[in-house]
């Protein structure tokens, strides 16, 4: 499964890789905040021979372009619309993760995640 990681913070792009290996995921590719995510998903859809992304997992809170707008412009395209969204975030309000499950995220994890939680959200996202 080819898997974008979208975060900020390398110390938590680390960390999550470290635990998506371990579940036997291995095709990861990173962004630093959502504008990168987003053009490294355009080139998907180019109509080129790069391989989507079957998933992606996003920080919230990024500059540039926060995981909110990533995941609205991930829903409005039609090649990415149907692709597997998680948010992995510190933001606990309810009315953001209400308003993230309204856009068609699948799961949302809270940070500090571990592999236990990872894998459970992942199950909950179809993916796993």
């Amino acid at each position: 499964m080819k898997i974008l990681l979208v975060d900020d913070k390398a110390s938590v792009r680390t960390a999550m890789v470290n635990i998506l290996l371990s579940l036997g995921f291995d095709d990861i590719t990173h962004a630093v905040d959502g504008e990168d995510a987003w053009e490294k998903l355009k080139e998907t859809m180019d109509g080129n021979t790069v391989q989507p992304f079957e998933l992606v997992i996003s920080d919230l809170e990024m500059p540039k372009m926060s995981g909110m707008e990533l995941l609205r412009a991930v829903r409005l395209e039609p090649e990415t619309r149907h692709t597997p969204f998680i948010m992995a975030t510190t933001v606990t309000e309810k009315e953001v993760i209400i308003e993230t499950m309204r856009l068609g995220v699948q799961a949302y994890i809270i940070k500090p995640f571990d592999r236990q939680t990872v894998e459970f959200k992942l199950k909950q996202a179809g993916v796993l």
